[in-house]
């Protein structure tokens, strides 16, 4: 298939490759200067070249095309995969929806209800739009052109979202050979993105320690004492009320963990986390303000909390999280944060099938 990876960075740069490895015809679409400029500046003056480090196996691909253009990116793509930090979703969308055809398959990694942003900005065409919870792919950038993969998962839940035949756009996802496993609802993957959780708890907590080593750090093997284990937990439950709300299932983050992570689904789901944090989490944060405050609590935080509010669901841990997280960056996380408001209420009625009364 001829897919677009938006997004170059650590995952969409290791996804672009995998695929390509696959036998996929992959393009390589950046939009911005922001971040991992000499690495993408690497793999256009090195004819598309990314190497691969999986294990003790090293492989180097060359992607069919690495570009800015947005319109030669995506008009031509079969399949969309979106691999940007979800702060610039709804810009980056706006970009390409002009360019997109009714065809296509967008799927979002992950999404925190980015699904709306289609809705909002294209009242014509009809999209199908798949949410991811997390990347099938745990991996980071070690030098320009090479990365390597840290963690795999063993199922990769995602919801879609469309008026097209459901079968056929599984078939085509499924070609992706990512294990998926197909949700009833989109809200169910964006709220169990594991980041929501995790990445919030844990930066804000780590603020002290990564100051004080500067930035000699690895948070998943050092935040998670029981003490800060109760705070996920209380936060957990907020999130499983707002879901339970809506009508969808229960279920924790390490349960959620352990289903993506675990071939036995017998093993305790704490020790599933446990595991994961030992052997193959990521190292860092390295520095106070990095974007498991400053991405995840403004687009998931803020988005959990305003969910709550507008379904009478009390998310005081959630609340508390959003302040202490501005009040030590001395930043408004809920300035221009992700809202049932900016969303648009009405498009996220259509999302969760669930009819929201007006608080």
């Amino acid at each position: 298939m001829n897919i677009t990876v938006v997004g170059a960075g650590h995952g969409g740069t290791t996804i672009a490759a995998d695929l390509k490895k696959k036998g996929h015809a992959i393009t390589l679409l950046k939009t911005s200067k922001g971040l991992h400029n000499e690495h993408f500046e690497y793999i256009v003056k090195n004819q598309g070249k990314v190497t691969i480090l999986d294990g003790s196996e090293e492989t180097s691909v060359n992607l069919d095309l690495v570009t800015t253009d947005v319109e030669l990116a995506i008009s031509g793509a079969e399949i969309i995969i979106m691999y940007i930090q979800t702060n610039f979703h709804e810009e980056v969308i706006k970009r390409i929806i002009p360019f997109m055809n009714e065809d296509q398959i967008v799927l979002l990694e992950p999404g925190y209800l980015s699904t709306a942003y289609f809705l909002k900005h294209e009242k014509e065409k009809s999209f199908t739009i798949a949410e991811a919870q997390s990347s099938p792919i745990d991996c980071r950038i070690i030098e320009p052109g090479k990365v390597k993969v840290l963690f795999k998962n063993v199922r990769n839940p995602v919801a879609v979202f469309t008026d097209k035949d459901e079968k056929t756009i599984q078939e085509k996802l499924n070609a992706l050979q990512y294990n998926f496993v197909y949700l009833t609802s989109i809200i169910e993957a964006a709220l169990h993105n594991p980041n929501l959780i995790v990445h919030t708890i844990g930066g804000i907590m780590s603020i002290p320690r990564i100051e004080h080593t500067e930035g000699d750090y690895w948070m998943y093997k050092e935040v998670f004492t029981p003490h800060v284990w109760n705070l996920v937990e209380s936060l957990d439950n907020e999130k499983m009320n707002v879901l339970e709300k809506i009508g969808a299932e229960r279920l924790s983050y390490v349960e959620a963990c352990r289903f993506r992570n675990s071939v036995d689904l017998t093993v305790d789901a704490i020790e599933a986390f446990r595991t994961y944090a030992e052997n193959s989490s990521p190292e860092g944060p390295f520095v106070a303000d990095s974007r498991f405050i400053t991405e995840d609590v403004p687009e998931g935080l803020v988005l959990l909390e305003s969910l709550g509010r507008m379904l009478n669901v009390e998310t005081p841990t959630c609340t508390g999280l959003i302040n202490t997280a501005s009040a030590a960056l001395n930043k408004d996380f809920r300035e221009n944060a992700r809202t049932v408001e900016l969303l648009g209420r009405e498009n996220l009625e259509r999302i969760i099938g669930y009819s929201i009364a007006v608080v």
